[in-house]
């Protein structure tokens, strides 16, 4: 049986969570004969993008977001959160370049907001780095808990910009106390305002409600007490219900063994 602050490293270290491709965002960069929309409305370019979509993948199939248009493929995902491998939804993001920068349409507000995914990029490149190389592997395993519990941070990418502030470096070596702070720490700071990593655009936690900051934060805080318990359980030698604790925690693709 693994040693205790070994489990939740060698689940971090499998495919179990790196193989985990649900979702998948798609940037379509715009181009002159498009540039008419940018002097409307976002709505219009998104619902010209919902169209041709519901065509092709049946309109039930398909939803307006505030900043996408999400295609569904109907995955059925089994109890062991297994697909098959196929992609479950997209994510469709009309944009524009704007300089080295690009804008998208935020139908919320009205506006077109410059974005740079590179910038994004680059910042959680060198979070990595500066992780032992251990930073995004930390970011995917929490996602994968948000997925597992009806994600209650929304966006997802909230939780990345969070932890280019809250990870700090060095690792510690441990992942079990990595994620008992780190589920402590962002349960304590969701209600923060978490600028545009690249600042560019305006702060990406204003896509959540007060009301689902406060769901969010008791979510965060049950996490770290999860984490606190599958500590424990395995410092007490019961390392078979310290797993299962984790798994609890994580979802059904954490290993046992």
């Amino acid at each position: 049986m693994r040693k205790r602050h070994e489990q939740v490293e060698y689940a971090s270290k499998t495919g179990f969570f790196r193989s985990l491709l649900k979702d998948v965002d798609i940037f379509c960069v715009l181009g002159a004969k498009e540039i008419w929309y940018r002097s409307e409305h976002p709505t219009r370019v998104l619902k010209a993008f919902e169209k041709p979509l519901a065509e092709k993948f049946g309109a039930k199939a398909v939803s307006v977001q505030r900043r996408s248009v999400t295609v569904d493929f109907g995955v059925v995902v089994d109890a062991e959160d297994n697909t098959d491998y196929r992609v479950v939804s997209m994510d469709v993001v009309p944009a524009f370049a704007s300089g080295d920068n690009y804008e998208i349409p935020d139908q919320q507000t009205g506006k077109w907001i410059k974005t740079n995914p590179k910038i994004h990029e680059k910042k959680a490149i060198d979070a990595h780095e500066a992780y032992s190389d251990e930073w995004k592997g930390l970011v995917r395993m929490m996602k994968y808990w948000n997925d597992h519990h009806d994600k209650p941070i929304s966006p997802s990418f909230l939780l990345e910009v969070m932890a280019l502030e809250c990870l700090h470096p060095p690792f510690s070596g441990r992942f079990d106390y990595e994620f008992q702070a780190a589920f402590a720490t962002f349960g304590d700071r969701i209600f923060d305002t978490w600028e545009d990593p690249a600042q560019l655009g305006p702060p990406v936690s204003d896509m959540m409600t007060e009301g689902e900051k406060k769901a969010a934060a008791s979510a965060l805080r049950s996490a770290s007490r999860a984490a606190t318990l599958a500590i424990d359980l395995a410092r007490q030698g019961r390392n078979g219900d310290a797993l299962q604790a984790w798994r609890s925690l994580f979802g059904p693709k954490f290993p046992l063994s």
